[in-house]
């Protein structure tokens, strides 16, 4: 019995499991990172809350560096020229990406939008077939497809629609294709260091996605938005808490972004909608639906056959 569960746990924590268990992980800090800045966006506003995630989450994406320099023989990863630009198109994308949805969400329509949002999966697929020629085999594709639907049906509710025009659809759309931008762009810089070990990869990537964009976005707040910028130094201390969290989250993300398709960790990813709703039911005791539970089934379905996929 002991060495049948020795092998279980063995077969979890193989490689080909490893990026399914990263991404969880990622999914529960991103869950609890949101939850912390909840709080500050009350004093900072969206933008200085969005900020704190990029400016405290640098100096711990350091710390995870020196640890993984310091336990690790791997010397720290030589810079390809590939490496820029598809660095700068994860971090940029992902500001924008979250300026996009910001303004989704200040829309009447707000719950149409966040689905439209929730399209990413299947927009990463596309582009991460276009641009970095991952494979998605038809179970692949048909998970992606159920998983989508499954929480579209938990996003939209009777009676929503888009009467207000098609400005919250497109506003949508655009987030979750930037966030799909972002998702391939991260992949394509871990993959274009080309260093052996997948760990100093995501590490040093993390790093400096980062850097980048924990300095664009000072740069602009202490051009236009001063006083935020003064405010997000001021609560450096609940700050820090979603500075660690964020870049704990994005360093388990890009971990499972160094093992699998993009495709694939933004698929499984969707299972931080039904941790929500778990919460949801747990603190507010709320009746789930027929379509709630319709949606559940056919998100849980679509993760168990991408899981059955790679497996």
């Amino acid at each position: 019995m002991s060495r049948d569960l020795f092998g279980v746990m063995q077969t979890m924590f193989d490689e080909n499991w490893l990026w399914a268990v990263f991404t969880v992980a990622a999914a529960l800090a991103q869950t609890l990172r949101n939850a912390t800045q909840r709080e500050l966006t009350a004093t900072l506003g969206t933008v200085g809350a969005t900020h704190t995630r990029f400016l405290f989450g640098f100096p711990f994406a350091v710390v995870f560096l020196l640890i993984v320099t310091e336990t690790n023989s791997v010397p720290l990863p030589a810079l390809s020229p590939a490496f820029v630009p598809w660095i700068l198109l994860g971090t940029l994308a992902q500001i924008f990406a979250t300026a996009l949805m910001l303004a989704a969400m200040n829309e009447r329509s707000f719950v149409v939008a966040v689905a439209y949002i929730k399209t990413e999966p299947v927009q990463v697929a596309l582009f991460g077939l276009v641009f970095l020629g991952d494979h998605i085999t038809i179970p692949i594709a048909a998970a992606i497809l159920i998983a989508t639907a499954g929480v579209l049906l938990m996003s939209l509710r009777p009676g929503t629609t888009a009467a207000s025009g098609n400005r919250p659809m497109l506003l949508g759309i655009g987030a979750g294709a930037l966030f799909a931008l972002s998702a391939v762009g991260y992949r394509g810089a871990i993959l274009s260091l080309g260093t052996p070990s997948y760990l100093m990869a995501a590490t040093f990537t993390l790093a400096i996605g980062l850097a980048l964009q924990a300095s664009l976005l000072s740069l602009y707040l202490a051009v236009r938005k001063r006083k935020v910028l003064i405010d997000i130094v001021r609560a450096w201390r609940p700050s820090l808490a979603a500075g660690f969290l964020g870049a704990l989250a994005s360093q388990f993300w890009f971990l499972a972004f160094a093992l699998a398709t993009a495709a694939s960790v933004r698929t499984l990813a969707l299972v931080e909608v039904l941790f929500a709703q778990v919460v949801a039911r747990r603190l507010f005791d709320e009746r789930t639906t027929t379509r709630e539970a319709i949606g559940i089934v056919c998100t849980v379905a679509g993760i168990a056959l991408l899981i059955w996929a790679h497996g």
